[in-house]
């Protein structure tokens, strides 16, 4: 196996025996197995398109759920990759089948073994370092289009769901991926197909927006309890709202309350979601830390997409999975049929009494914000609100996040903080006042909710009559997984320069690739919250 994909990865370099993730070698060369069949399948998408044939909607959707299943944190459970790799092989085949031209050898021509142990065989043949590339920052570029796709993907994947789909989108997946086994292309050529990819993901998180509102309603700022009530209890943690709906609908009238944990607290901030009375509050933080929460937790939990790690033998019997979620042993239920979720919630012991734990907000997204945008435009022009910063991105368990920490409650208190992401957990319930009834900390959502960062931005940016740059607005993020690659693709394509990244840098990034983010963006490491206010504030 070699990984290098998130930002946890072993001394900085890459995982070679185990992944830090808990990937084990096995599932890691049959994720990879799985990528170089969705190559094969995109190179026949490619060449489909040339000779006017049309590529079903529905293989668009199975390359971006199959991508999206071999993205950090989501699938750990080696059965689980079969079928997707014979999948793709069986719809990669009928698009050959319509064809007039040959497909390259390669993966477009590749043979499925017989079985799974065959399977990874093949996959350790496979991996990010057979793909055929001489220099050093190509295959760079080529890795960090992958996991830019891997993103993409996710959250194409989370719209089609919902019903919202481009098939523009599917286009993009299967262009970059053929194009990494081409070796024509120069350094700038695939520059520009890297800021291609963040093009593309903002038309991708822009449909998954569309979606969320148009099923759930706009979030609205809401007020979301820590504690819990006296009762049977479920914690839902990852990113799926219409898994949270489903739960919500089946749960009624059973005496059984509903926990978000993770990413899922903004879920609060949707009417369609809020309604529901037995939807009580948040429980937890972030990801890593769900070892200690979950053995604490008197409930079932529900895994939905990822975020999820080695379950403790304390709580294996009553954590459940669903949708591309899976770890050996866990019980997998099927999107929608929780059954044996409710049934097992039912049967533990839940909450024995009530408890308060304070509260904190949420529901912030672009509709919230610019529903009160004159008064926040009023208290810049008059010197009440001096900067914005967008603290925000993934959270992880390797040491110095607390930087995030740090620079918020460090922040001035005429800034105004923005956030999102499961990287808020650092912060998340600081009492940081308001600003003339303004709340200093703003969440906005998910991380998908990059999109409405981006809108506001957008719009103060008209407002003043100025460029994105120009605002006083600082970008203050963190990474772990590929999602967050995406985002960042997304964030250089519209221009925005002085983004500041941290804990650590990606691995998958050349020395001279980093110097042209250098040169042309101006992007750069955290480096100590007094250092960075002062560089930023003056």
């Amino acid at each position: 196996m070699f990984c290098y994909q998130c930002e946890q990865t072993a001394k900085g370099l890459g995982c070679d025996k185990l992944g830090v993730c808990g990937k084990k070698p096995e599932v890691s060369d049959l994720q990879d197995l799985l990528v170089y069949a969705l190559t094969g399948l995109g190179q026949a998408a490619v060449a489909a398109k040339a000779e006017g044939v049309a590529v079903p909607m529905d293989t668009g959707r199975f390359f971006a759920k199959a991508m999206f299943s071999t993205l950090t944190n989501v699938n750990f459970d080696p059965a689980d990759f079969m079928p997707l790799i014979l999948e793709a092989v069986a719809k990669r085949d009928a698009l050959a089948g319509l064809l007039k031209a040959k497909l390259p050898e390669g993966p477009a021509t590749y043979v499925p073994a017989a079985d799974l142990a065959g399977l990874t065989a093949q996959g350790a043949k496979h991996g990010l370092k057979d793909i055929p590339e001489a220099n050093d920052d190509i295959r760079s570029l080529k890795h960090t289009l992958i996991f830019g796709i891997k993103g993409v993907a996710a959250y194409a994947d989370h719209a089609a769901i919902l019903g919202q789909e481009d098939p523009a989108v599917y286009e993009f997946l299967y262009d970059g991926m053929a194009a990494t086994f081409t070796t024509d292309k120069d350094l700038g050529a695939w520059v520009a197909l890297v800021l291609k990819c963040g093009e593309v993901n903002l038309r991708a998180m822009e449909l998954l927006d569309a979606a969320n509102t148009g099923a759930y309603g706009h979030p609205v700022p809401t007020v979301v309890p820590l504690g819990h009530k006296a009762g049977k209890a479920i914690l839902v943690s990852g990113h799926d709202l219409k898994d949270l709906k489903q739960l919500l609908e089946q749960t009624a009238g059973k005496g059984i309350n509903i926990y978000t944990h993770g990413e899922m607290l903004p879920a609060h901030g949707y009417p369609e979601l809020k309604k529901y009375p037995h939807f009580y509050g948040h429980y937890g933080t972030a990801w890593q830390n769900q070892h200690k929460e979950f053995a604490a937790f008197p409930g079932a939990i529900l895994m939905t997409t990822n975020c999820i790690q080695k379950p403790a033998e304390s709580y294996l019997g009553s954590i459940f999975t669903t949708g591309l979620v899976g770890w050996p042993g866990a019980v997998h239920v099927k999107n929608g049929e929780f059954g044996p979720v409710i049934a097992k919630a039912l049967a533990m012991p839940g909450f024995p009494a009530d408890e308060d734990k304070d509260t904190v907000m949420t529901g912030f997204a672009h509709n919230a914000v610019m529903g009160v945008a004159g008064p926040v435009i009023e208290a810049v022009k008059a010197g009440k609100i001096k900067h914005f910063f967008l603290v925000a991105g993934c959270d992880g368990a390797k040491p110095g996040r607390n930087y995030y920490t740090e620079f918020v409650e460090k922040a001035p208190a005429d800034t105004i903080i923005l956030t999102l992401a499961c990287g808020k957990f650092r912060f998340f319930d600081k009492k940081l006042g308001d600003i003339g009834g303004i709340p200093r900390l703003l969440d906005m959502g998910q991380c998908n909710d990059a999109y409405s960062a981006i809108q506001v931005a957008v719009a103060l940016a008209k407002a003043f009559e100025c460029g994105v740059n120009d605002l006083p607005l600082s970008m203050i993020l963190s990474w772990y997984e590929q999602k967050a690659v995406a985002i960042l693709l997304t964030l250089l394509h519209l221009g925005v320069k002085n983004i500041r990244l941290g804990p650590t840098l990606p691995a998958f990034l050349t020395p001279n690739v980093l110097n042209f983010l250098v040169a042309n963006y101006d992007i750069k490491a955290i480096t100590t919250p007094d250092e960075d206010l002062k560089a930023i504030l003056g």
